[in-house]
């Protein structure tokens, strides 16, 4: 991507850790949370290798191919993304949800054709124009911010919960990546990602 390689390599930093996060949510998920929280992990990790700044770093001909294996990627991703609405099978996400995560893997095929097809060229390319088209990248823009702003909101505790049970015993507590709002924070966590990246392009 364009821009300083530290911004790179912290959105990549950002990126794994959300990745491997949803990696550790779907060990213990059900069937339909665990290929959810699946998708979303080869999501965040497919982000973390496009946001590294050594795939763009070489020749004009790496920069490009770089373009396109990511397109392929991510192109799968929507695909996978787009088979259950074709075939009438139930997701264990909801309506919603299943929108972002199409968009999301739209938005980053859009960003790797943008990358492919753009300039390109080692140096050159973090000081070249923006790529792709620019009212897109906009809508992009202002969806992500605001699906960022907006899910982050409700993660916001409203009031310490009362204690319940014996006093003196603590509730037990469940694993992190099974506690209540995981997955949507790993979710903001990868718009926010997202929104950085579209800024980059």
């Amino acid at each position: 991507m364009h821009g300083p390689a530290t911004v790179g390599w912290l959105l990549t930093a950002l990126c794994a850790v959300t990745g491997v996060s949803c990696l550790l949510r779907a060990r213990g998920a059900g069937p339909g949370r665990r290929t959810e929280a699946g998708g979303e992990a080869a999501m965040g990790l497919g982000m973390a290798a496009m946001a590294a700044p050594v795939p763009w770093s070489g020749t004009p001909a790496a920069h490009t191919v770089s373009g396109w294996v990511f397109g392929a990627l991510f192109g799968a991703l929507l695909v996978r993304e787009l088979r259950p609405a074709a075939t009438g099978r139930h997701t264990a996400a909801s309506p919603g949800r299943h929108l972002h995560h199409l968009l999301g893997s739209a938005a980053m095929v859009y960003m790797s054709l943008a990358m492919a097809l753009g300039p390109s060229g080692g140096a050159a390319a973090h000081h070249s124009a923006a790529g792709g088209l620019p009212v897109v990248t906009g809508i992009l823009l202002v969806y992500f911010a605001g699906y960022v702003l907006w899910t982050g909101t409700r993660l916001m505790p409203a009031g310490a919960a009362p204690a319940s049970g014996p006093v003196g015993r603590r509730p037990a507590v469940p694993p992190v990546a099974r506690q209540a709002g995981f997955a949507a924070g790993c979710r903001v966590a990868m718009g926010a990602g997202m929104f950085a990246m579209l800024l980059a392009l």
